[in-house]
């Protein structure tokens, strides 16, 4: 079924059906009733992409993100999903493998998809792109990667926050060697992470030791990284993690090596994905709302005003569970400031 046949079977112009199914307010309520009416008996499906190329709206939103497999962007994805959802709006994603040149390609990509918004969540970012994205009429929000400017909404979180105030308080356990987990050294929000780690540890003075390390972004390279720690001088007694993805790969390496959790060695992680209050031992972990990012995300590319660009800020909280304890050989309590 073509737009020509339903525009044959309801009587009108096939200008005035494709008016109709882009929502132009300029068709009189009998006669956009009547275009419907046809659509639903025929089960037309119009071709979206060929009305954006021909200047309609595509009713599409585009999804940038750097890791698709680990569940903190597929928790952004599914509240931005489910907002877009409900404006009969659909969400298209690419992934970048925190990659700056496949962003770059992504976001070209998606701009020739006629996206009418686009939400970049990404920790990569490449000079220049916020300049060639103020300069187009699509709005988009930057993720702990932009600055706010015509057209560009930013969201960051306060990672120093929440990594020194996991450090302090599994210091106020009695842990005085410390070990980071990490990955893709050099890119702002990551390293932040790790910077802030190092300045606590420094902090704390002579009494603590430290030691940092890193792999893939996955539970493999969580592993990976842990048993570098594990296997040095140092010995710690707590390992802060840059995500709970990596941290999953960190308790089982403790596992297969017969180290207990936390008895031997504390662990914490980062952002609070789903899966991190149902492993064992649940995860201490620093909350970063996923749903709410995705919420906040639509929220700027459906009803932002280009003119005033925003810039949020969220605060992280710390969310102790089973997987913190005081250090072997201690008998301090946990405890929350």
């Amino acid at each position: 079924m073509t737009l020509a046949e339903v525009a044959r079977r309801a009587g009108v112009s096939a200008a005035t059906v494709s008016r109709v199914l882009s929502g132009s307010p300029a068709v009189k309520p009998s006669m956009r009733e009547r275009v419907l009416t046809v659509v639903r008996q025929v089960n037309y499906l119009p071709n979206v992409h060929a009305q954006a190329l021909a200047g309609g709206r595509s009713r599409t939103l585009g999804m940038i993100v750097s890791n698709i497999e680990n569940p903190f962007f597929l928790g952004v994805f599914m509240a931005l999903e489910e907002h877009a959802t409900q404006q009969e709006y659909e969400v298209l994603v690419e992934h970048t493998g925190y990659r700056r040149e496949r962003l770059v390609a992504s976001i070209r990509s998606m701009l020739k998809r006629r996206v009418e918004g686009l939400a970049v969540i990404v920790s990569e970012m490449d000079r220049g792109l916020i300049e060639e994205l103020a300069a187009q009429d699509v709005p988009v929000v930057f993720y702990d990667v932009g600055r706010p400017a015509r057209n560009i909404t930013s969201i960051r979180v306060r990672y120093d926050r929440g990594t020194q105030r996991t450090a302090e308080y599994l210091y106020s356990l009695g842990h005085r060697r410390f070990g980071f987990v990490g990955h893709h050294a050099g890119l702002g929000p990551l390293e932040e992470r790790k910077r802030t780690f190092t300045e606590v540890m420094e902090r704390f003075g002579k009494g603590v030791r430290f030691a940092t390390a890193s792999g893939m972004d996955s539970p493999a390279g969580g592993r990976h990284a842990a048993g570098d720690l594990l296997s040095g001088t140092l010995r710690p007694t707590a390992i802060l993690c840059a995500n709970d993805h990596m941290a999953v790969g960190v308790l089982r390496e403790l596992h297969d090596r017969g180290l207990r959790v936390p008895d031997d060695v504390s662990v914490a992680g980062f952002d609070n994905i789903g899966l991190a209050e149902h492993l064992c031992p649940s995860l201490t972990t620093v909350r970063i709302p996923q749903r709410m990012i995705g919420q906040l995300a639509f929220e700027a590319l459906m009803f932002g005003d280009a003119a005033k660009p925003r810039d949020i800020v969220i605060e992280p909280e710390l969310i102790v569970r089973e997987s913190s304890g005081p250090a072997p050989g201690t008998n301090r309590r946990r405890r929350i400031d």
